[in-house]
């Protein structure tokens, strides 16, 4: 793994939340960065359809240095790869899988978090070496098919369940096999207070470590027999 890979996977360990700002105004990009780093947010995307997503990227690189990963989201062209690099993202979240994205990314030294829907999509991504897989949209799909893929998936790989995910949905994702969830409209939307945000992300860290320590209590119990 490169480094932007290992902060990945370090990150996503230690909060199994991506924070995805769609709508973002660099003028509250510090603002809400700080809130939600402050809260247990490790992990934050900002994606390129968003006012002026490489300034806002460049403004949270900057401030949260670290103390949180910056990633670009909704990166659908090979090109871009090296624009969002420069800007300061480490992470390359798109809503679909491209070879050429994916690639670029690992050759900038970046992690790659590209989205499927069908194990023939996820196979190939992984292949093509995506540092983790977001699988989108979640809520047209389910946990049984979380459950379904992760039975036929290498057990490093790591499954990012994006769409329709709120506090109470996590815990039937992450039995299922998530290793963590990309989050937006519930945590964070253009016009929304900052207090409302700060509530809104505490919800959501609160419930992750919750399930983070009921994953911790079953590892460690004794086994009968």
């Amino acid at each position: 793994m490169n480094g932007a890979e290992t902060l990945f996977a370090n990150s996503l360990g230690a909060m199994p939340l991506i924070a995805i700002l769609r709508g973002l105004t660099p003028a509250e990009a510090k603002d809400v960065g700080e809130v939600l780093c402050e809260k247990g947010f490790r992990l934050i995307e900002v994606p390129l359809n968003s006012p002026d997503p490489l300034r806002s990227i460049r403004i949270l690189s900057t401030v949260l240095e670290g103390r949180a990963m910056i990633g670009a989201g909704t990166v659908l062209a090979g090109s871009d790869v090296s624009v969002v690099a420069k800007a300061g993202a480490r992470l390359i979240v798109a809503p679909n899988f491209d070879p050429d994205v994916v690639r670029l990314a690992r050759e900038a030294g970046l992690a790659a978090l590209p989205g499927v829907m069908t194990p023939s999509e996820a196979i190939a991504a992984l292949n093509a070496g995506a540092s983790g897989l977001k699988l989108f949209p979640a809520e047209a799909l389910g946990p049984p098919f979380v459950s379904a893929l992760r039975a036929v998936l290498p057990p490093e790989a790591r499954l990012v369940p994006v769409g329709g995910i709120g506090p109470q949905s996590m815990a039937d994702y992450w039995r299922a096999g998530a290793a963590g969830f990309g989050v937006g409209g519930a945590l964070y939307r253009p016009g929304k207070a900052l207090n409302a945000i700060a509530e809104s992300a505490s919800a959501f860290v609160d419930r992750a470590r919750e399930l983070m320590r009921d994953a911790s209590s079953r590892e460690t119990q004794p086994r009968a027999g």
